[in-house]
């Protein structure tokens, strides 16, 4: 049996989906809680339940006699800390480079099962007849894009994302020799929480060849997905040449 979502709850994905495809940006002020309750069917009562519990997690910002603003700009601080590479070889007085190795549109007959997993995309997302070079948004399911990392014109990281095309649909295109990809999701999605494991694994023949490195060398491997709304957002795995890259940190 399919488990009923709260009333609140629902509130509040309209309003994180209204945000994620920037509808409402930072600053912007939001449907007032009677034209919300209108809208969904509900009592004001619970209406506010849904505002108080994403102003308590700063996605929005309650002013008195105001209304209801989104406050998207927090969100890199009080969710998700992500490590940006780009910041981190800049502190260090590298000289940082991006290449964009490739970007596509990924419709849902194109994924293989641990993006299937990762998304919560089902079979029966798979529309008939569609074509695998199919490219257009509106049936794009999930963005890829891959990119080495340079420091100091030596690659430094490989980096495959992907994605919720739905979620972040201005994602695919962007420049990401000029932009960073973390950067722009924390700035346009609200990430609330997020996993992520790190293994050491021979290099396969295509990374090796991205990082300049012999085939089967060893490499640091992060996987990292992040969510918001109880949904991933983006699934990303770096991969790092053992011999150039380390993971610390404090205590």
């Amino acid at each position: 049996m399919t488990k009923t979502i709260p009333a609140y709850q629902r509130i509040k994905n309209a309003i994180l989906d209204n945000i994620h495809s920037g509808k409402w940006q930072a600053g912007n002020a939001i449907s007032t809680e009677m034209a919300l309750a209108e809208e969904f069917g509900v009592s004001r009562m619970t209406v506010n339940r849904a505002l108080k519990e994403l102003s308590e997690e700063r996605v929005l910002e309650r002013r008195q006699g105001s209304g209801t603003f989104v406050a998207q700009q927090q969100f890199n601080h009080t969710f998700v800390e992500v490590r940006n590479i780009a910041e981190d070889l800049k502190s260090a007085n590298r000289d940082y480079e991006a290449q964009v190795v490739s970007k596509r549109a990924i419709t849902a007959d194109m994924l293989d099962n641990e993006l299937r997993r990762k998304f919560g995309i089902n079979e029966g997302s798979v529309p008939a007849n569609t074509s695998a070079q199919t490219d257009a948004s509106d049936e794009a399911v999930l963005y890829e894009v891959k990119i080495i990392h340079f420091a100091d014109g030596q690659p430094i990281q490989f980096e495959e994302r992907w994605v919720d095309a739905k979620k972040v649909p201005k994602f695919i295109d962007q420049d990401f020799s000029v932009v960073n990809t973390s950067d722009y999701l924390i700035a346009k999605s609200p990430l609330e929480s997020g996993s992520y494991t790190i293994r050491a694994l021979a290099a396969p023949n295509e990374i090796a060849e991205f990082l300049q490195i012999a085939p089967q060398s060893p490499t640091l491997v992060l996987r990292r997905q992040t969510y918001s709304a109880g949904q991933v957002v983006t699934f990303v795995r770096m991969w790092h040449a053992g011999d150039r890259y380390q993971f610390s940190g404090e205590l």
